[in-house]
C-alpha cells in the first residue's frame, strides 16, 4: 500500500470516527456546579429518557425549515437539580458561553439530540445542539441568542 492510500485510508477512518453518533452506552455529556451530586454523567440514552419535543425553524446554520427533537432545558435543568442562575456551556470544538438559565427556560430552548428525524453526529453539529424557536419567538433572532445556541456540546457547569 502506497503512502498516499495509507493517508486516505486513516483520514477516512478518523473521518467516520467524528462523524457517527455516540452510542446510547457513551458519556456525552457531563453536567458540574450547583447540580445534584455535584457532577452528573450522561449518556444519550439518559438524555432522551428525559423526554423530547421539536421545534421546527430556519437557522443561519442550515438550509430551509429544519425540525430538531429535543429535551426542553426547563426539563433538563430540572432533571439535573440545576440551583444556579447561569449555565456556563462548553462545545468539543473548545467554545464556550455563559447563558442565563432564565433565558434559557423563558424562551423555551431544547437541546437537540436528533436534527430531521437523525441523531446527530459530531460533523451534524451534535450529539448535542441548544435551539432556541427563532422563528416563533423575535427576541431570539439576534447575534446574541445565535452565540448562545451552542453545538457540540460536552458539559455544562452550572454556577
Amino acid at each position: 500500500m502506497n503512502i498516499r492510500c495509507l493517508a486516505a485510508s486513516v483520514a477516512a477512518s478518523v473521518l467516520l470516527v467524528f462523524a457517527t453518533p455516540a452510542s446510547a452506552s457513551d458519556t456525552i455529556l457531563s453536567v458540574t456546579g450547583k447540580v445534584t451530586d455535584g457532577e452528573i454523567n450522561l449518556t444519550l440514552e439518559q438524555v432522551e429518557a428525559m423526554g423530547s419535543t421539536s421545534i421546527v425553524t430556519t437557522t443561519p446554520w442550515h438550509d430551509g425549515l429544519t425540525t430538531f427533537e429535543g429535551v426542553p432545558m426547563a426539563r433538563f435543568l430540572d432533571a439535573v437539580g440545576a440551583q444556579g442562575t447561569t449555565a456556563y456551556v462548553h462545545a468539543l470544538n473548545d467554545f464556550s458561553i455563559d447563558i442565563p438559565l432564565s433565558d434559557l427556560t423563558r424562551f423555551d430552548a431544547i437541546m437537540a439530540f436528533k436534527t430531521d428525524g437523525e441523531y446527530m453526529g459530531i460533523a451534524e453539529k451534535g450529539p448535542l445542539f441548544i435551539v432556541f424557536p427563532y422563528d416563533d419567538v423575535r427576541e431570539v433572532r439576534n447575534e446574541l441568542f445565535y452565540a448562545r445556541s451552542v453545538w457540540q456540546i460536552h458539559t455544562i457547569e452550572i454556577e
